[in-house]
């Protein structure tokens, strides 16, 4: 085709077609050479995380899920959505087992130490309650004296801790007992059963358990504490892949789609404070 325009006369059309054909072939090359599987883009999460990402008549749905898809599309790959268990969303990584990690993960020093990260997001976390418990804590100060339920693994974990010790020992007060459990849906369960007295979970996930619990669990906290970024995890070194991923979120931004899906799933821009 290319050489019947050429044969044509049609110097300048020719010479156009040429440049983007080989511009395809150099985005097509680079895409192929920076994810595990050639035309795939394959993210791993914990599909069972609300409105993050879950199954719902057999479709991945969720903000990450949506957000995946959009920049799948921007690198002009198919995306693989790989269900993986928390503690192995880090660690798969540096096993190739996916080229990327997208699962409401905060960007913290400890996983910065094995993995790259790409800020596309902010948010906090909820307290939830019983809505017949004799407490209602407002804040994470209030915790003291409580049994607190949280995911193995989250960022949270260590904060609490700390605070148990610098605020509530530190003041006479009784500690925090922190209970850890494999994922977020089984420290919800724990808090219906009363095992424990609340739970700390990232502020969309904490919301939609609460209107899951068809009224049993309430937010007991009127603001979102432990404000922190949300990232996309990479292999650390895969430089060509987190150019393209800060590509696809930049026309992301540029063309609004982002800023859609922030609204849509109530979070806040990496850029705000």
């Amino acid at each position: 085709m290319l050489g019947h325009v050429c044969k044509q006369g049609r110097q300048v059309l020719c010479a156009a077609a040429l440049i983007a054909s080989a511009a395809l072939i150099v985005a097509q090359s680079a895409s192929a050479a920076s994810v595990i599987t050639p035309g795939t883009f394959n993210v791993a999460m914990e599909i069972n995380y609300p409105p993050f990402e879950s199954w719902e008549n057999g479709k991945v749905v969720g903000f990450d899920a949506e957000l995946s898809e959009a920049i799948a599309r921007h690198m002009q790959l198919d995306v693989r959505f790989q269900d993986t268990k928390f503690a192995n969303l880090i660690l798969g990584l540096n096993g190739n087992k996916f080229d990327a990690t997208i699962s409401a993960l905060y960007i913290t020093p400890p996983r910065l130490a094995q993995a790259d990260a790409i800020a596309y997001a902010r948010s906090g976390a909820f307290i939830l309650v019983n809505k017949d418990s004799p407490v209602q804590p407002e804040d994470e100060k209030a915790l003291c004296g409580l049994k607190v339920g949280l995911q193995q693994g989250t960022s949270w974990v260590t904060p609490i801790r700390e605070l148990s010790d610098s605020h509530c020992v530190a003041n006479g007060k009784a500690p925090i007992v922190v209970s850890e459990f494999p994922t977020a849906p089984e420290a919800s369960q724990a808090l219906l059963s009363k095992n424990i007295d609340a739970q700390i979970e990232i502020a969309g996930t904490a919301k939609m358990f609460a209107e899951r619990s068809r009224g049993r669990l309430v937010v007991s906290s009127p603001r979102m504490i432990y404000m922190q970024t949300l990232g996309i995890f990479t292999r650390k070194g895969n430089d060509a892949l987190q150019a393209q991923l800060r590509q696809a979120l930049a026309a992301m931004r540029q063309s609004g789609e982002h800023q859609a899906l922030l609204k849509k799933y109530e979070l806040e821009d990496v850029t705000q404070e």
